[in-house]
């Protein structure tokens, strides 16, 4: 019954932890909008049916049915089909009835007297800061929780104290006790024990595993003076390592090749232990690259998003394994958050830190997923804004009459493409993580 607590309290967290991102996103938003004088008419949290809203001034806050995103609903968000003109009626067409109720939409926002006070008539630069509000706002959220995940709990990385010493050196990879034939290894030879912290290696003073594994590798046959730390005491122990032959591996942890295809080798010291991991509080100069590569990462999946959307689909409808780096679903998250909360041989700490590290990466992908140049994204109204400013400053650099606004409610039958691609791939992603889930396994 516990555990089954913990699976909900899990869920239940990063619900509300994302309700709060898309809360903020919208705010995000609204600030800048009203600071500039625009007329915003609803402050909505979720779609669908409303679930309770509340008056202030002239903008409605509320709460939906659907939490899966939010808007502010601003004045003249399109603009008229011709410069001071009014909504025209489309003569033909199915898609030119769609612009032209885009058009009429955005003119019942408008109300007599506050004709100026609409999002369309605003400066170009204006408008970019009211649409990239709401993925600053996510970026800055990102970061925050970052640096407690980073610089609060700290990370799990290598430590100078040994987690495991080898008794013996295996001359067969496949074996897993020592045997009589197989020679002592060094470490264990020269009395070196579990937990023991490394305090120098021939008189240099260790301080990372890497740089002991470093003096230790470059070292074969020679006799090292170890000093460590055990129980309080500091112990002189003598380790000569032994010479193996260890396989190359590049930066991305493959193996390296040379021309004929033949795996690269090279001969390194050898003693027979391993380093124990512990938390370490990072430094804040940690957190804005942590964030970068969470940003590339989400890139990285938008950009091949098609692919990816297929092997999901073979997962879902073929049993195939899915990728654990792979887009997943806000079912999916749920389902992840559900499963940390309910490790209970895992740290409280280490629980808190993982769901706290889960709700900084989903505002990483809200930031970097609502930059795309495409309505009804941010990134596409700060495209067509940036549009805007580019074919007015060739027609003054031309001598022409200014253009006006760009007509971007032409692009509402391409935006309706968008959002059906952006619905259906949200319930394949949905699907998938109900039939084919993505676990912590």
């Amino acid at each position: 019954m516990e555990t089954v607590l913990l699976y909900v309290l899990g869920i239940v967290v990063v619900a509300v932890g994302l309700a709060i991102s898309i809360g903020l996103h919208e705010l995000g938003h609204l600030i800048p909008a009203k600071r500039f004088g625009v007329k915003v008419g609803q402050y909505m949290i979720g779609f669908g049916p409303t679930l309770f809203s509340r008056k202030r001034g002239e903008t409605e806050y509320g709460v939906k049915l659907i939490p899966l995103g939010g808007y502010i609903s601003m004045a003249g968000m399109y603009p008229p089909a011709r410069e001071g003109g009014g909504a025209r009626t489309a003569s033909t067409g199915f898609l030119d009835t769609l612009v032209q109720d885009a058009r009429e939409q955005s003119a019942e926002t408008i109300t007599p007297g506050d004709e100026d006070r609409v999002f369309y008539k605003l400066p170009v630069w204006k408008r970019i800061i009211i649409m990239l509000g709401g993925p600053f706002m996510n970026l800055l959220i990102a970061i925050v929780l970052y640096a407690v995940v980073l610089c609060g709990f700290g990370v799990y990385q290598y430590s100078t104290t040994l987690g495991v010493v080898n008794e013996c050196v295996a001359t067969d990879a496949a074996q897993t006790e020592c045997t009589a034939s197989d020679p002592e290894a060094p470490a264990a030879a020269a009395g070196i024990k579990p937990g023991d912290r490394l305090v120098s290696i021939g008189g240099e003073a260790i301080t990372s595993w890497e740089q002991a594994s470093d003096i230790i590798r470059a070292n074969p046959g020679t006799e090292l003076a170890v000093v460590v730390e055990r129980d309080g005491e500091r112990l002189t122990l003598e380790m000569t390592p032994l010479l193996t032959e260890r396989t190359v591996y590049d930066e991305n942890g493959q193996a390296v090749t040379d021309a004929d295809g033949d795996v690269v080798t090279e001969e390194v010291g050898f003693v027979g232990v391993s380093p124990a991991t512990e938390r370490a509080q990072q430094p804040v100069t940690a957190v804005l690259p942590a964030v970068w590569d969470n940003s590339v990462a989400v890139g990285k999946i938008i950009v091949t998003l098609p692919q990816r959307l297929v092997q999901v689909a073979q997962a879902a409808f073929g049993g195939d394994d899915r990728d654990p780096n792979g887009p997943i679903s806000v079912v999916g998250v749920g389902r992840l958050a559900g499963e940390i909360t309910a490790l209970d041989e895992a740290p409280v700490a280490d629980r808190a830190a993982s769901l706290i590290q889960m709700l900084a990466a989903l505002n990483v992908a809200l930031f970097v997923f609502n930059l795309i140049p495409l309505l009804p994204l941010d990134g596409g109204h700060v495209a067509g804004a940036l549009w805007e400013a580019i074919r007015r400053r060739f027609a003054k650099l031309a001598g022409k009459p200014d253009p006006g606004p760009v007509d971007i409610a032409r692009l509402v039958p391409l935006t309706l493409v968008i959002v059906a691609i952006l619905g259906l791939s949200s319930a394949l992603l949905i699907y998938a993580d109900i039939v084919n889930p993505v676990t912590l396994g």
